[in-house]
């Protein structure tokens, strides 16, 4: 038996320590709201949920989560340089949570310091995304209160070294540490709090739920997928992305061209590249939620699928998970 009770649960004041992963484009309000019903904090993904699932703006958005439930919920501000446009609309997004209620942020990429200094004056809590000690330092000279540590078993934008590594490298920072990447079961669940994580963030196996409302092909693609299924493309974002391999995946190849190279590496045009890859992204994305895949899409996975046998409800897996830690 394992103590459930940890750092993660603590602060946040949640009965399991499982975070629902933001998820572009399947953070739909009501897969949310399920992770947080059933014990753990779900976290919006504002793009997915304003853009993808078609709420009217942010604030109705929530404002629906919370008629689904009254439990804590979280926010991702994805913390892109790409356009001014975007950072304004992120800043935005940010008060907007703050004034619906929401006190626990999850930020990805850049400096979270502005995030840090609006979240602790309204007395919430910021988690930042990181792969690699560097990023960490500037993380928590930022003021984070805590670290997800995104490992090289994630899906989407994996990191590079193991879950093991990555919480000897970042234990020193006295913070708590989130395992974010191959917690497909229970058994990977109990193994990550056993390492000294204070809690696990979930994505993939997330996606194969009955609240995601992602088609069912791409829910049972995870389920029929097993780790050695899981490949790393620069054809989608211009950075390697894990997906699931896929004929057409295998007919293109998974390495950008090398003009694209080029253009990503210098700083005149890196920004410009990366605009135009996530547009693309957003639109292919969009599309196939509504409208079904097509051979040519991407299905993003990570190794976790090795743990996913099945399509079930969130309550269903996260009491499984708890099951797992008191037996």
């Amino acid at each position: 038996m394992i103590s459930l009770q940890t750092p993660l649960t603590e602060a946040l004041k949640v009965e399991l320590p499982i975070i629902g992963g933001a998820m572009y484009p399947c953070s739909n309000a009501e897969l949310v709201a399920a992770v947080s019903e059933a014990g753990g904090i779900g976290v919006v993904q504002p793009l997915s949920l304003v853009y993808v699932w078609g709420h009217r703006d942010l604030r109705e958005g929530l404002r629906f989560i919370r008629k689904l439930t009254q439990k804590p919920i979280g926010m991702n501000a994805l913390l892109e340089k790409s356009s001014k446009l975007y950072e304004n609309r992120m800043r935005e997004w940010i008060e907007i949570a703050l004034e619906e209620g929401v006190r626990f942020f999850v930020t990805s990429l850049g400096n979270p310091s502005e995030v840090v200094r609006k979240v602790h004056a309204m007395g919430g809590l910021v988690y930042h995304d990181v792969t690699e000690r560097k990023w960490a330092l500037k993380a928590v000279d930022a003021g984070v209160d805590g670290l997800i540590c995104v490992n090289n078993r994630a899906g989407g934008h994996a990191g590079t070294q193991s879950p093991e590594a990555l919480v000897r490298e970042l234990s020193d920072f006295g913070k708590p540490l989130i395992c974010a990447g191959g917690i497909g079961d229970g058994s990977h669940f109990v193994s990550a709090l056993k390492l000294g994580y204070a809690g696990v963030q979930l994505g993939t196996r997330l996606i194969a739920t009955t609240e995601c409302k992602s088609p069912g092909e791409y829910k049972q693609a995870i389920v029929e997928a097993d780790e050695n299924d899981i490949v790393h493309t620069e054809r989608v974002t211009g950075i390697p992305l894990a997906v699931i391999q896929t004929p057409y995946v295998r007919e293109i190849g998974t390495h950008a061209g090398p003009l694209t190279r080029y253009l990503l590496r210098h700083r005149r045009t890196k920004h410009w590249m990366r605009t135009f890859y996530n547009l693309n992204s957003l639109w292919r994305m969009k599309r196939s939620m509504h409208h079904g895949f097509s051979t040519k899409d991407y299905w993003q996975a990570g190794m976790s699928v090795a743990g996913v046998d099945q399509i079930e409800s969130v309550a269903s897996v996260l009491k499984g998970f708890a099951a797992a830690a008191n037996r």
